[in-house]
C-alpha cells in the first residue's frame, strides 16, 4: 500500500481523510517525525495547501497531501476564508465561530460555503490539486456539538440541518473535503 503523509496535525482531518482515502496508508506528518511549524503565508487556499504539502514532502522525501480549507461567507466578502482557523485572537473552534456570529449580527444574507483545496505533492515536484465545496448558511446560534471548527454554526443545504447535529457519516458524505478528495482520487 502506498504511503502518503498528511501535512497536518489536525486529528479531525486525519480521521476524515483516512476514512475516505482507503487506497493509501495515510499517516500524519507528526507520526513520521515532522514537527516543524509551517508558515501559511499564501493568499489562497491553493497556495497554503501547496506550501504545506511541498514542505513536508521535501523534508521526508515522501508524497504528501495537504489541504487548506475554511468557511467563506458571502456577506463578509468571503471572510474568514483562509483565516478560518485563526479568525479570532484565541484561535479556538468556539472563539472563531462566536466571532463569526458576532460579525453577522443583524445581517440577513448568511449564505456561506466550506471550501477545501487539496494538494498532492510528490518528491520531484509533481503536483495534483482538486477543490471541493459544500454550500449552506451560517446559523444564528450553534446547534449540536458534533464535528469540529464551524460545524455547529453551519446549516448544510445538502443535509437540511446543522453539521453540528449531523452524524460523522452524513457529514463525510457531503463535505467539501470529501468532494475535493474524490476529484483528487480520479486525478491520481
Amino acid at each position: 500500500m502506498k504511503k502518503i503523509v498528511l501535512a497536518s496535525s489536525n486529528k479531525g482531518k486525519l480521521k476524515e481523510i483516512k476514512h475516505m482515502f482507503t487506497e493509501y496508508e495515510v499517516v500524519s506528518c507528526k507520526d513520521m517525525g515532522f514537527n516543524d511549524e509551517i508558515e501559511e503565508n499564501g493568499k489562497t487556499f491553493y497556495e497554503n495547501a501547496l506550501i504545506k504539502a511541498k514542505t513536508v514532502s521535501d523534508a521526508l522525501n515522501l508524497p504528501a497531501l495537504a489541504d487548506d480549507s475554511g468557511i467563506c461567507v458571502e456577506s463578509l466578502g468571503g471572510a474568514p476564508g483562509i483565516y478560518s482557523a485563526r479568525y479570532s485572537p484565541e484561535g479556538t473552534d468556539r472563539s472563531n465561530y462566536e466571532l463569526l456570529l458576532k460579525n453577522l449580527e443583524g445581517v440577513k444574507n448568511r449564505k456561506a460555503k466550506f471550501v477545501c483545496c487539496m494538494v498532492y505533492y510528490k518528491p520531484g515536484g509533481e503536483i495534483i490539486t482538486a477543490t471541493g465545496e459544500t454550500e449552506g448558511e451560517v446559523l444564528y446560534a450553534p446547534e449540536g456539538e458534533n464535528g469540529f471548527g464551524y460545524d455547529p454554526v453551519f446549516y448544510s443545504n445538502d443535509l437540511g440541518k446543522s453539521l453540528g447535529v449531523a452524524t460523522e457519516e452524513e457529514k463525510n458524505a457531503i463535505s467539501h473535503r470529501r468532494r475535493a478528495l474524490e476529484k483528487l482520487k480520479e486525478l491520481l
